[in-house]
């Protein structure tokens, strides 16, 4: 029979033991990560909630995941937060928005080995890291459109009665990217165009993800999106029914990147999570829950869906600089041409 004593004692080894699973849940708790990033891809079906069961496993810490409407409108409230900002990463903007970003001064140099990364044209930066890239693509309904358009032209100019759904180029990165996909076919005659393609034109969105509903809920046979796109419809879907069209002039690239705030309250919690970004713990995620490409090696080779998809002869990328240095001008060229402004 035990004695008061070890009775007294092994009440107090039950509070020192209560007392340090508090103090760790304390500190875990103390220490989360403010990570911005775009609505879908911390939606249930994109990567964020696995991400953040993975990395959590391996921080003791949490993450929080931000969401803002798109890419563009990520750099937009990081602006408008300047250094007050609460996020410790931003996960979300792409080569079009980096120079743009680093102008702001609320991004260092992350410090991290990047050696695994591996995206189209050599991208690397010292403040941006890539997670994941993909093409930009008209994708097309087979059921109500027999004829897809072959070319940017053939959009541009194409039957006003079969309508596409766009993003807004000032708060979408798939916005901007069709915008510089047009300036870089049609270079001075963009604005022409624009006004062509406008009829042509069912809505414009803030984001992709309100597009993309638009489009699967049969509002237009068109939307603006990715060539893996169609991945997500025949893994997910089992159907071949939403197709890309493959463009003769060629297709405009997008990579996204991930950055480090400079005022980031958990800065060495952040290089972390960019450390993790590029192994396949985060990039297993990419490829059938962001519908993207990955910028870094799987653990299991990609899906059978993705050696079907449309695969540009000819890939569009503008340098950041030069994005930086014509955005608003485009951006006005493009709200005058569609009379949005």
């Amino acid at each position: 029979m035990p004695t008061h004593r070890h009775i007294h004692l092994r009440r107090g080894l039950a509070a020192l033991a209560m007392l340090a699973f508090t103090a760790s849940v304390a500190s875990a708790a103390d220490k989360t990560l403010t990570v911005y990033t775009y609505e879908s891809f911390i939606s249930e079906w994109g990567p964020g909630p696995k991400v953040k069961e993975a990395f959590e496993k391996t921080c003791d810490c949490t993450v929080d995941f931000v969401g803002v409407a798109d890419g563009v409108a990520l750099l937009t409230r990081l602006k408008l937060e300047g250094t007050g900002t609460k996020a410790d990463l931003v996960l979300g903007l792409d080569t079009n928005l980096v120079a743009e970003a680093k102008q702001t001064g609320l991004f260092e140099p992350h410090g991290i080995d990047v050696s695994a990364v591996k995206v189209p044209g050599g991208f690397s930066d010292d403040v941006f890291v890539p997670y994941d890239y993909g093409h930009f693509a008209v994708i097309y309904d087979t059921e109500t459109m027999k004829t897809p358009p072959q070319s940017l032209k053939d959009l541009v100019e194409g039957d006003a009665k079969d309508k596409i759904v766009i993003e807004d180029p000032r708060t979408s990165t798939p916005g901007l990217g069709l915008l510089l996909w047009v300036k870089s076919v049609y270079g001075d005659e963009a604005d022409e165009a624009w006004a062509k393609l406008k009829g042509r034109v069912l809505t414009v969105t803030p984001g992709w993800s309100e597009a993309y509903g638009l489009f699967t809920k049969g509002e237009a046979p068109m939307v603006l999106s990715y060539t893996t796109s169609p991945a997500y419809h025949m893994v997910a879907e089992n159907t071949e029914r939403y197709q890309a069209a493959a463009f003769s002039e060629g297709h405009y690239i997008q990579i996204e990147v991930a950055g480090l705030v400079k005022g980031a309250p958990q800065k060495e919690l952040a290089r972390q999570f960019l450390s993790f970004m590029v192994t396949p713990g985060f990039q297993d995620t990419i490829p059938t829950n962001n519908w993207m490409m990955p910028a870094a090696a799987t653990s299991e080779p990609l899906p059978e869906a993705f050696g079907k998809l449309v695969s540009p002869e000819k890939t569009f990328l503008m340098t950041p600089e030069e994005v930086a240095t014509h955005r608003k001008a485009w951006i006005d060229e493009w709200l005058a041409a569609m009379t949005l402004n």
